[in-house]
């Protein structure tokens, strides 16, 4: 029965969009009974998997229709389950359910629900589809579908401004992506004849590159890197993050940009095995660098809550994107633990947004301020997700970090000449887009939560008990995930960073014991987290730094919001059609510092470093084409001359 829960996860998504469709279209409770228990079941399918995977390092292969291999080729298509895909299944899986809880009142005043839910299923099972299957044409398919489904739910509130134009830049940039894995599989296929990752792994390793499997390589690299949305492929998430509902927006951060990270390990680490070329070491630890700094730079620019987040949802990938490029274990294991405190964190802060936009009806940081005196229990949530993502002990956006700072350090400690002087100015990197991810979220927290609130805002009133039971779960989930780094790194990590390098056992699996025994070397050993790995050998100290830190940005943020008085922004005076930020002389009794504003001299320093942002955002679809042809040109030329 264990070897069919792969697919049974898999169709019970699809099977609950189909009955949604079918029997849900006139009644509310027969929508949610179907969405929940689908929801519901493909997550405790997910969840039996553990044992015979995590705990007892077993590998699934399951052979649609029985049909194994014929005289040492693959010709059906298979699931393949080891305890990478069941990481990020279980990622996708949690994910789904909480956002399906969450749904439940937060789209209650939107029309055409059955429509929203058809569509969120179908998502969910194009992801789920992707990271379980073992045949590369079969990820394609569920790219596809994932891609429409999120192009879909993008334009979901086609009421709202941005949402139809947001939807067709997904479409038409996704469309590239999609063009290039599919380019790509097709090279694959005319270069093995099979469309099955294990062998195709297996043929690979005893043909060696060739221009035909480095031209592949690099189209499917490109395909999974849009996906990811990593820089530059990422204009559209900021525009589909802002304006899709915030139960999308949450799916898209947690597990959407996360069927490109996966798509982009299998690559890698399995299926061309290039793992130990320095050059494409170098290309995707200086992409997810570029990505994480671009990100958090963007963000500091932002008026609009959910804007923010998604560029700070870009951000964090680029950490994941770093630390799996370089290749090592210690590397892999933190970009997994990221990828996971990512979802858990980031999907936190965007049901904040979302409770705020339900609540008040905005997300613009400009109107906004004071909520924590209406809505207590979302700010306390909301901080706590500020402080997982910023790096702040004991959270687990730190523990995840430090592993990552940690691997880098190691990399440039290792190396020498050029590629130390690298891995060291990443780490440094690294560090400063954390600073800088604080300061984004005082911001955020001194526009949004404290301070004055404004008049208009007076009856707003506490999100409903079902958006926030999501919201508490996930706040939990991000503290225990960074107390608890060592059962996490001995009953997840490890197994899912050890799958990774196990190309040996991924192969055999679905190909037969012996399989891979002429082209395969030994399994690299994975290294162990524990306490002292990710920084908590000293508790007190760490304990006694978070209490420092957030007081400091409680007081910053309260202290600059509390100056306001008892005055609006419509009574200060104007200065080129723009409230001046500060005031000074007789006119002067209180400095009104907006949510735009805070950061008014670092923007002015460098303007034009943000003048060259303004420009690569220009929020025209060419522009954004043009980005993504551009880019994927380059790096096939990168791929030519250096690989």
């Amino acid at each position: 029965m264990i070897q069919h829960l792969p697919i049974l996860a898999i169709m019970t998504y699809f099977l609950g969009a189909f009955l949604t469709t079918l029997l849900g279209h006139n009644s509310k409770s027969v929508r949610w009974f179907l969405v929940m228990l689908a929801s519901v079941a493909s997550f405790v399918m997910m969840c039996l998997l553990i044992k015979p995977i995590f705990l007892d390092g077993g590998i699934i292969g399951y052979w649609m229709g029985g049909r194994a291999p014929e005289a040492g080729y693959a010709i059906g298509i298979g699931l393949e389950v080891d305890a990478l895909s069941l990481f990020f299944g279980l990622l996708v899986t949690f994910t789904v359910l909480l956002s399906a809880v969450y749904s439940i009142k937060y789209i209650s005043r939107d029309d055409a629900q059955d429509k929203y839910y058809t569509l969120f299923l179908m998502l969910a099972g194009g992801v789920l589809g992707l990271v379980l299957s073992g045949d590369l044409f079969n990820i394609f398919i569920m790219v596809e579908i994932m891609t429409f489904a999120a192009v879909a739910l993008t334009a979901y509130r086609n009421w709202a401004e941005g949402s139809l134009e947001s939807a067709f830049k997904y479409l038409a940039v996704g469309s590239i992506g999609s063009s290039m894995i599919l380019a790509g599989t097709i090279m694959v296929y005319s270069q093995v004849h099979t469309l099955n990752l294990a062998q195709i792994s297996a043929l690979l390793a005893g043909q060696g590159l060739t221009n035909t499997t480095v031209f592949a390589f690099a189209l499917l690299f490109i395909g999974f890197g849009v996906k990811a949305f990593i820089v530059p492929f990422h204009p559209i998430a900021a525009d589909a993050y802002m304006t899709a509902p915030a139960s999308i927006s949450m799916v898209f951060s947690g597990m959407v940009n996360k069927a490109g990270v996966y798509g982009m390990i299998r690559l890698v680490y399995v299926v061309f095995q290039i793992m130990d070329v320095k050059s494409v070491n170098y290309l995707i630890v200086l992409l997810g660098t570029i990505t994480m700094f671009i990100g958090v730079t963007s963000a500091l620019n932002q008026h609009d809550f959910k804007r923010l987040l998604a560029f700070h949802s870009i951000s964090q990938i680029g950490y994941v994107i770093t630390a799996i490029g370089l290749a090592t274990s210690l590397g892999i294991a933190g970009g997994l633990y990221h990828a996971m405190n990512h979802t858990l964190f980031k999907g936190l802060l965007f049901l904040c947004a979302g409770a705020v936009f339900y609540s008040a009806g905005t997300t613009d940081l400009d109107r906004l301020g004071g909520l924590a005196k209406r809505m207590p229990q979302t700010a306390a949530i909301f901080l706590v997700g500020a402080a997982a993502i910023s790096g702040i002990p004991p959270f687990n956006g730190f523990a995840s970090k430090w592993v990552i700072y940690q691997a880098c350090y190691e990399a440039a400690a290792a190396a020498s000449g050029f590629a130390s002087i690298f891995y060291a100015v990443v780490t440094i990197v690294g560090l400063l887009v954390s600073v800088m991810t604080l300061a984004s979220f005082v911001k955020v927290s001194q526009s949004v939560f404290f301070g004055q609130l404004p008049d208009e805002f007076d009856e707003v009133k506490e999100a409903p008990l079902l958006m926030r039971i999501p919201m508490w779960i996930m706040a939990a989930c991000c503290l225990l995930a960074g107390l608890l780094p060592g059962p996490l790194s001995r009953f997840a990590l490890q197994p899912a960073a050890a799958a990774t390098l196990n190309i040996k056992g991924y192969i055999d699996t679905m190909m037969g014991g012996g399989y891979a025994a002429s082209q395969m070397g030994d399994v690299t050993p994975v290294a162990e987290l524990d306490f002292s790995t990710i920084g908590y050998w000293q508790p007190v100290a760490w304990l006694v730094l978070f209490v420092i830190i957030m007081a400091a940005v409680l007081i910053v943020a309260l202290g600059s919001q509390g100056a306001r008085g008892n005055k609006r922004s419509t009574e200060l005076e104007k200065v080129d059609g723009k409230y001046a930020t500060f005031f000074g002389g007789e006119h002067s009794t209180y400095s009104m510092v907006g949510g735009s504003d805070l950061f008014w001299g670092l923007r002015y320093n460098l303007r034009h470093y943000f003048g060259f942002l303004s420009d690569m955002h220009s929020g025209v679809v060419n522009d954004y084409a043009l980005w993504a042809v551009t880019a994927a040109a380059g790096i096939i030329l990168y791929m030519f001359l250096f690989l």
